[in-house]
C-alpha cells in the first residue's frame, strides 16, 4: 500500500511560515536545507507515539495559488482539541477563513483556512455531538 508518510508545505517566507505553524499548532522545526539543496525545514508535528505524520516547509519553486482560486492540490487537515481556540490562533497569526466551521454530524467540527503563504489547510475537532 502507498501510505502517506510525509508532507511538504510550499512557502514564500520561511520564517513567517515557521512562526505561523509554530504558534498555531506548536510544531517544531529542524533545518534540513543541506540535504535538500534549498531552504527546507522538517516539521515535527507531535509525539512519535501519537497518530499522525511529520512533514516539512520548503521554499516555493513557482508562483503561489491565486486568490479565490479553487483548491488544485492536496489539503492537509490538522486534528485539534478545540476548534474555536485554534481558529482564534490562526486569525491572530495572520491566517484567513477559507470555509467557515461546519458540522460533520455525529463526528466532528471541520473548517478550512488560508495560511500566511496562501496555502489552504483544514482543522478537525472530533465531537460526536456536532450537528
Amino acid at each position: 500500500m502507498g501510505r502517506l508518510i510525509h508532507f511538504e508545505i510550499h512557502v514564500d517566507d520561511m520564517e513567517r511560515a515557521k512562526t505561523f505553524y509554530g504558534e498555531v499548532f506548536g510544531w517544531k522545526f529542524e533545518d534540513w536545507s543541506d540535504y535538500a539543496g534549498m531552504p527546507y525545514f522538517g516539521a515535527v508535528t507531535g509525539d512519535e507515539n501519537e497518530l499522525g505524520i511529520n512533514g516539512a516547509l520548503m521554499q516555493r519553486q513557482s508562483p503561489p495559488p491565486g486568490a479565490n482560486q479553487p483548491l488544485n492540490g492536496y489539503a492537509c487537515t490538522m486534528g485539534v482539541e478545540d476548534y474555536d481556540t485554534t481558529e482564534q490562533k490562526i486569525m491572530a497569526s495572520g491566517g484567513k477563513v477559507a470555509m467557515p466551521k461546519y458540522a460533520l454530524p455525529g463526528m466532528a467540527w471541520q473548517g478550512y483556512f488560508v495560511d500566511t503563504e496562501g496555502n489552504i489547510f483544514g482543522i478537525h475537532q472530533p465531537d460526536e455531538n456536532a450537528k
